[in-house]
């Protein structure tokens, strides 16, 4: 055997460049899975890449990641951004019993113009669960079959997230808001919105929930269980006829609310009023309905669920201001 072999200085600087190599590829394996996760990776997964705790608290003592709970441990020492925190928020808590859900899972389905910093969580109600900084825990009596997503963040389906971030709303409106907006921006239908509200099992406004998906899944139609002529005759106006029919510059339009004999139209509009060129014929048929004469108001079918008597109130002035004008001529 050699003299250099057994030199204690080669000896060490081998293991050095060996601990160096083995370092260098600990961080690149942890951080190849941590890109997809915004940086982030769990123990589990470390674990699995044959990490060892002691690795990851080597790595943490010299600056290089830094721990973010019992779970989570970031490639980097910056702070979380927010898909981060919600793979922060489902490891901590769980990720057996755990995923994104309402309003945090629709943000990271793509929701926009709707503000709430909480990382919203859910999780079954019969597993005990620790606080994590900045997630709300939402216990759910059990899952609705398929509703997690099979790849990426575990997170729900964007209708059963829209159904259940209604039930924890603060409000009816908040409530009412959510419901459509992830309609109108196209991360569910209201087919599978009105599937989801059938299975979905929450605790707080159900039948002010099952009304609004009714309204925007069938539109105008499911105004006529709340019966407009009905609220008319309760407030102790003239009953209206519907499906007035008028001939305009374009053909035969149907009004959906008319009070001849005041010169007064009503319209009510379903959500599918905003989709795609709705918007234009609707305005192109209220031109024409006003340069006839007839004074056009619009009333929304969820505005009329949270605002029914604001919109009854303008009815009524309505029908005062055509009386007016048709007395004065």
């Amino acid at each position: 055997m050699s003299t250099a072999a057994l030199d204690p200085l080669a000896v060490a600087t081998g293991r050095s460049h060996a601990r160096a190599v083995d370092r260098k590829q600990r961080r690149a394996l942890a951080g190849s899975v941590a890109e997809a996760q915004d940086g982030v990776i769990s123990r589990a997964q470390l674990a699995e890449l044959g990490i060892s705790r002691h690795h990851v608290r080597r790595e943490a003592e010299r600056g290089a990641w830094r721990l973010h709970g019992r779970r989570t441990v970031a490639v980097h020492t910056g702070a979380l951004s927010a898909p981060a925190l919600r793979w922060r928020a489902v490891w901590e808590i769980g990720a057996r019993i755990a995923a994104i859900d309402g309003v945090t899972a629709l943000q990271h389905a793509g929701l926009l113009g709707f503000e709430d910093s909480a990382v919203h969580v859910s999780a079954v109600h019969n597993h005990n669960t620790e606080p994590v900084p900045g997630a709300r825990v939402h216990k759910v009596i059990r899952r609705v079959g398929g509703e997690v997503l099979p790849a990426g963040l575990p997170r729900t389906r964007p209708e059963v997230a829209a159904v259940r971030a209604a039930h924890w709303a603060v409000s009816d409106r908040q409530a009412a808001l959510v419901l459509l907006m992830v309609v109108q921006q196209r991360l569910t239908t209201p087919a599978r919105l009105a599937g989801a509200q059938r299975a979905v099992r929450g605790r707080t406004r159900r039948a002010f929930i099952r009304a609004v998906v009714r309204d925007i899944a069938f539109g105008v139609q499911s105004l006529g269980e709340l019966d407009f002529a009905e609220e008319c005759r309760r407030r102790g106006l003239p009953e209206p006829t519907r499906q007035a029919v008028r001939q305009a510059s374009g053909g035969r339009i149907y009004l959906d609310v008319a009070w001849e004999d005041h010169g007064l139209v009503v319209e009510i509009d379903g959500v599918h009023h905003r989709l795609g060129l709705n918007v234009t014929f609707d305005n192109l048929r209220q031109n024409d309905v006003t340069l006839d004469g007839e004074r056009v108001l619009r009333i929304d079918v969820i505005g009329f669920r949270l605002e029914s008597d604001r919109f009854m109130v303008q009815v009524a002035r309505g029908l005062r201001c055509c009386s007016s004008a048709t007395s004065a001529a």
